[in-house]
């Protein structure tokens, strides 16, 4: 049963996002359609998911492995799912995202990029990928620098069952419009180059539902959206 949010509201949220992403779009010559709308579905119950996909949402997004493929699998009937992997990955789980994910946003190192190409099934299409950056510096969270990106592309495309679809990033809090534009625009910058240099790169993911706004105004073109979809996050289980 969905506690903290009623299947109702979960559609009337999706629907309220859709719109914000469009009027903002708009606002600074974009067209919707250019943005990906990838629900955060983590420590979700399965009706809340249900709920997302009738409302027409395709995209999800998991960051616990054995969670996220639970629910991959319990879905599996719908072939019009996208599955994001969008959390931190040990080496020891890499062949069960490399299994059974459509995309792994948060690769960082040759080492994981080698054992997801290596445990890619070859009837699969190859794994839709994306370098994370960690564009503020922190400690605390996984990514490289951006001086960096330059040299881990050049590994991963050489990777038959890879393939790079361009950057991801989580930026410290910022509450300031403007500075989260400053921050936003170093990554389009490295995501532009990329770009002009591998013809597969397409994809900059950015953007949560306290800065979206300003994701989408330096040219995200996929927003990972939770709390303003399905509520408060439930990490009691």
């Amino acid at each position: 049963m969905i506690d903290e949010i009623s299947m109702t509201t979960i559609q009337q949220n999706i629907s309220d996002v859709l719109k914000r992403i469009s009027t903002v779009a708009e606002s600074c010559g974009r067209h919707p359609d250019e943005i990906t709308l990838l629900a955060v579905s983590k420590t979700k119950p399965f009706e809340a998911i249900q709920a997302a996909i009738d409302a027409g949402q395709c995209h999800f997004g998991e960051n616990y492995v054995q969670e996220g493929i639970e629910k991959v699998h319990a879905f599996a009937h719908n072939k019009s799912l996208v599955w994001h992997f969008i959390g931190p990955l040990q080496s020891n789980k890499s062949r069960l995202v490399a299994e059974n994910f459509d995309w792994f946003h948060t690769l960082d190192r040759v080492k994981i990029a080698q054992r997801l190409n290596d445990q890619r099934p070859a009837e699969k299409a190859p794994l839709n990928v994306l370098i994370q950056v960690n564009i503020s510096d922190e400690s605390s969270k996984s990514g490289i620098p951006l001086l960096q990106v330059a040299e881990l592309a050049e590994q991963i495309v050489n990777m038959p069952q890879l393939k790079l679809r361009g950057l991801m990033t989580i930026p410290a809090p910022e509450s300031d419009f403007e500075r989260q534009i400053a921050v936003f625009q170093k990554m389009t910058e490295a995501f532009n180059i990329l770009k002009m240099n591998y013809k597969t790169v397409d994809t900059l993911s950015m953007g949560m539902t306290d800065d979206m706004n300003a994701a989408i105004h330096c040219g995200s073109t996929l927003v990972r959206i939770g709390t303003a979809i399905f509520g408060a996050r439930n990490y009691s289980q």
